[in-house]
C-alpha cells in the first residue's frame, strides 16, 4: 500500500516522464538504453516504451524506413511508426502508465537515486546495430569480469541480456557468448535441459566413442565438465555399474535424472540398456528392467509420452536397419513389444520422431545403407495404427542425421544430409495442419548443416529458444548456436492453413472426418454470427446521420440479405455434410467388405499352406522310401553279382569233377589199381 501511495504522488509533468526514462534506460547514452531495457522488461514491453519515448522527446515519426537487412531497426520503426500523430503529453502519460503495471515501485527506488534527466537527445534511429558474422547478425556482447573465479547471478543476467535479448533478432541463428571450455567435437551424442541446464552426454569423435558429460548453464552460458560418480549396487541394477562410451544413444530428461537409451558401445550388449543420471547427486546407475528388452541399437528414436517411452527404429550391432517399435514404462520399468497395424514406416535409423496431443507419434526421415528420406509417418497411439498422411508446404529434402524438437504445436527440423551435402534449412511442421514451411536457411558448411547434430528448447525470460550443438560436416563440432522463433514462424501454418486444399489429409482429419465436418460447421455458423454482429455495428456506425426511415429500410434489407446469404451457404454446407456422410458410410461399408474379403482370403491361405505342409511333409516321407528303396535295390544288385559269380564258380567246379571222373572210369583205371566204380558193383 505505501509503495502504491508513493507512485501516485511525487513529481508532476514532464519532470515525472523523464525521470521514468532514466529509470528504465533512457538517459541519453546510446548503449546503456537498450541494455537496460533488455534486462528489465520483455521485448514487446521495451518496443513501445521505445516509441513512446521517441514520440514524447521527438515528435511523431518522420524518418525513412531502415533497410531490410536490420529487423532491430525494422521492429523499432514500426514500433514508432504506429503511433501516428499522438500528443507529446499523452506519450508521456503512456510512457510513465506502462512502466508502473511493469514495476509498481519504480518510483521509490527512482527517488533515491534517479535524477530527471531533461536534456534528451532527438535520436531518430535506434542505437544497437547487430554485429553480422559468418552470414548472421547477433549482438555484440562483452565480457564481465567475476570475483573469485565465478560470475553472480545478475552479472550472468546482464550477460544473457546483452548478448541475446538487447538485439531482437528471430528466426536467424546466433552465437551466443560462450565462456568455460567447450566439450570436445563430436556428433551422435545425447542432449538434454533440466533446470536450465543443457546437459551433453557421450557421441563419436573421429570414430571413437565418447563417454564425458558436460553441463553448459544457459543463465550464464558458460561450460564446465560434471566429474560423475558410479552408483553402488542397489535394487535398481542388474549388475555392476560400468558406464562404456557410446553413440547414437537418446538422452531423455526424467524428473531430475537424465535416462540415456540405448545406443553404439565398443563391446556392445545383446538388450537395450537404460542408463541413469541423478543431476542433485551427480551419480550414474543402470536400471533393471523387466519383460522382453528390445535388442541393442544405436540411431533410434526415442519419445517420452507421459510416463513411457517409445522406442522406433535404428540400426543394430550387425548393421540390420529396423522398423520395430517398443514401449518402456517408466512407473513399472517393464518392455512391451507392439505390432500396429497399418504399414509401418520401413527400416530406419537417424530419423527424427515427435508426439502431438499426447497421442500421435509423428516419424519423420532418416536412412538406409542405400537411400534417405522425407517421408512422414504417423502413429495413433490409442489405436495403434500406422498412417502416411498427405504433407503440404515447402516439403523438406531427403535427410537422416537431423534433430527436432517442438514448441506446441510446431516441430522444428534441423541439419541432417542426404550422404553428399547438408541440410542448410531449419524447418518447421505445424503439428495439426501437417504443412512445413522454411524458418532460415544457412550457407556453406556450417554446423547447422550438419549430421547428428543435437536440438533442445531452452528458455530465457520465458521465451522458447531452440539451442543446437555439435554434429559432421566434413569436420567435428562443438558450436552452440541459438534461434529464437517468433511468432511468424510459429504461426505461418495457421495461415497457411486456410489455404490448405480439401484434400490435406491432417491427423484429426484422418481420425475422424465427420465429426470434423460437423464442428467446421458450427464454426463456420459462429463465424458468420460474429460477422452479422459486426454489420450491424457497420450500419449503424454509417447510418447515424440519415433519417430513421431510410435507417430502418436499409438495415432491414441488409440484414435480410445477410440472412438469405447465410442460409444458402447453411443449405450447402449441410449437402456437402450429407455428401460427405454418405460417403464416409459407402467407405465404411467398402472398407467392412475389403476386410470380410481379407479375412476370407487369410483362412483360405491359411487352409493352402497347411494343404502345402501336408504334402511337403508327405513327400519327404516319400522321398525317403524312395531312397531307402533305392539302397535295398543296390543291395540286391550286389548280391545279384555275387550269386551269378558264386554259379559260375560251382559250374566250373561241376566240370572238373565230371572230366576227371571220366578220365578214372573203365579198365584203365581198373588196371591202374583204382577202385571199382559203384555201377560196375551193381
Amino acid at each position: 500500500m505505501t509503495t502504491m501511495a508513493r507512485t501516485s504522488t511525487g513529481l508532476a509533468y514532464p519532470d515525472r516522464f523523464y525521470a521514468a526514462a532514466s529509470f528504465a534506460g533512457f538517459d541519453g547514452s546510446p548503449n546503456s538504453v537498450n541494455k537496460d531495457i533488455a534486462s528489465k522488461f520483455s521485448n514487446e514491453v521495451a518496443l513501445i516504451l521505445y516509441a513512446l519515448y521517441q514520440q514524447a522527446t521527438v515528435g511523431p515519426c518522420n524518418v525513412p524506413k531502415p533497410s531490410s537487412w536490420s529487423p532491430v531497426e525494422q521492429g523499432k520503426w514500426k514500433s514508432w511508426q504506429e503511433l501516428g500523430n499522438m500528443a507529446s503529453t499523452e506519450a508521456m502519460r503512456l510512457f510513465v502508465k506502462i512502466l508502473e503495471e511493469e514495476d509498481p515501485g519504480w518510483y521509490s527506488r527512482a527517488s533515491n537515486s534517479v535524477e530527471p534527466v531533461r536534456d534528451v537527445p532527438k535520436n531518430n534511429n535506434s542505437n544497437v546495430e547487430p554485429v553480422i558474422e559468418n552470414g548472421n547478425s547477433i549482438a555484440e556482447t562483452k565480457t564481465i569480469s567475476a570475483e573469485n573465479g565465478s560470475l553472480m547471478e545478475a552479472q550472468d543476467k546482464d550477460v544473457v541480456s546483452e548478448g541475446l535479448r538487447s538485439v531482437v533478432i528471430y528466426d536467424q541463428w546466433v552465437s551466443p557468448p560462450i565462456t568455460g571450455q567447450c566439450p570436445k567435437a563430436r556428433y551422435e551424442h545425447g542432449t538434454a535441459v533440466v533446470q536450465d541446464k543443457m546437459y551433453i552426454y557421450g557421441g563419436n569423435h573421429n570414430g571413437r566413442y565418447l563417454s564425458d558429460l558436460h553441463v553448459l548453464d544457459l543463465r550464464s552460458w558458460t561450460w564446465s565438465k560434471v566429474e560423475a560418480n558410479i552408483g553402488s549396487k542397489s535394487v535398481e541394477l542388474s549388475s555392476p555399474v560400468n558406464i562404456a562410451p557410446c553413440a547414437g544413444h537418446s538422452l531423455i530428461p526424467w524428473e531430475n535424472k537424465l535416462l540415456s537409451i540405448a545406443g553404439h558401445t565398443k563391446d556392445s550388449s545383446e538388450t537395450i540398456q537404460v542408463k541413469a543420471f541423478d543431476t542433485q547427486t551427480g551419480t550414474w546407475s543402470i536400471w533393471k528392467t523387466y519383460g522382453k528388452a528390445p535388442v541393442s541399437r544405436g540411431g533410434q528414436s526415442v519419445t517420452l509420452v507421459g510416463s513411457t517411452l517409445v522406442i522406433f527404429g535404428g540400426q543394430d550391432a550387425n548393421r540390420m536397419l529396423l522398423n520395430d517399435l517398443h514401449i518402456l514404462d517408466l512407473e513399472t520399468m517393464t518392455w512391451d513389444e507392439f505390432d500396429a497395424v497399418g504399414v509401418p514406416p520401413s527400416p530406419r535409423s537417424d530419423h527424427a520422431a515427435a508426439v502431438h496431443a499426447e497421442r500421435y507419434l509423428l516419424i519423420f526421415g532418416g536412412g538406409s545403407h542405400a537411400t534417405c528420406f522425407n517421408d512422414l509417418h504417423v502413429l495413433d497411439l490409442q489405436a495403434m495404427e500406422w498412417s502416411r498422411p498427405t504433407q503440404q508446404g515447402e516439403i523438406p529434402t531427403p535427410r537422416a542425421g537431423h534433430a527436432g524438437v517442438t514448441v506446441g504445436e510446431n516441430w522444428f527440423i534441423v541439419g541432417g544430409g542426404d550422404n553428399q551435402s547438408g541440410a542448410s534449412e531449419t524447418v518447421v511442421l505445424n503439428m495439426s495442419t501437417l504443412v512445413w514451411s522454411v524458418v532460415t536457411s544457412v550457407e556453406g558448411r556450417v554446423p547447422l548443416a550438419s549430421e547428428g547434430l543435437s536440438l533442445v528448447v531452452g528458455s530465457i525470460d520465458g521465451e522458447d529458444i531452440l539451442i543446437s550443438f555439435g554434429g559432421y560436416n566434413g569436420r567435428y563440432n562443438n558450436e552452440v548456436n541459438v534461434l529464437n522463433p517468433s511468432h511468424k514462424s510459429t504461426l505461418q501454418s495457421k495461415i497457411m492453413e486456410a489455404h490448405v486444399p480439401d484434400s490435406v489429409s491432417a491427423v484429426h482429419i484422418a481420425t475422424n472426418p465427420t465429426r470434423d465436418l460437423e464442428s467446421e460447421l458450427e464454426v463456420g455458423q459462429e463465424e458468420k454470427i460474429r460477422e452479422i454482429g459486426k454489420i450491424r455495428e457497420i450500419i449503424m456506425d454509417n447510418t447515424d446521420s440519415e433519417p430513421m426511415y431510410m435507417q430502418k429500410s436499409k438495415g432491414e434489407e441488409t440484414i435480410e440479405c445477410i440472412i438469405a446469404t447465410l442460409k444458402a451457404e447453411k443449405e450447402e454446407l449441410e449437402s456437402s455434410l450429407n455428401k460427405e456422410k454418405l460417403q464416409a458410410l459407402q467407405l465404411k461399408e467398402e472398407l467392412t467388405e475389403t476386410e470380410t474379403r481379407n479375412t476370407d482370403l487369410y483362412k483360405e491361405l491359411q487352409s493352402v499352406r497347411g494343404q502345402l505342409a501336408a504334402e511337403q511333409s508327405r513327400c519327404f516321407k516319400l522321398e525317403v522310401d524312395v531312397a531307402e528303396l533305392r539302397q535295398k535295390l543296390q543291395t540286391l544288385e550286389t548280391l545279384k553279382k555275387e550269386l551269378e559269380l558264386l554259379q559260375r564258380q560251382k559250374a566250373a567246379s561241376e566240370q572238373a569233377l565230371t572230366a576227371k571222373q571220366r578220365q578214372g572210369s573203365g579198365v584203365w583205371g581198373w588196371l591202374a589199381g583204382g577202385p571199382p566204380q559203384n555201377g560196375l558193383d551193381a
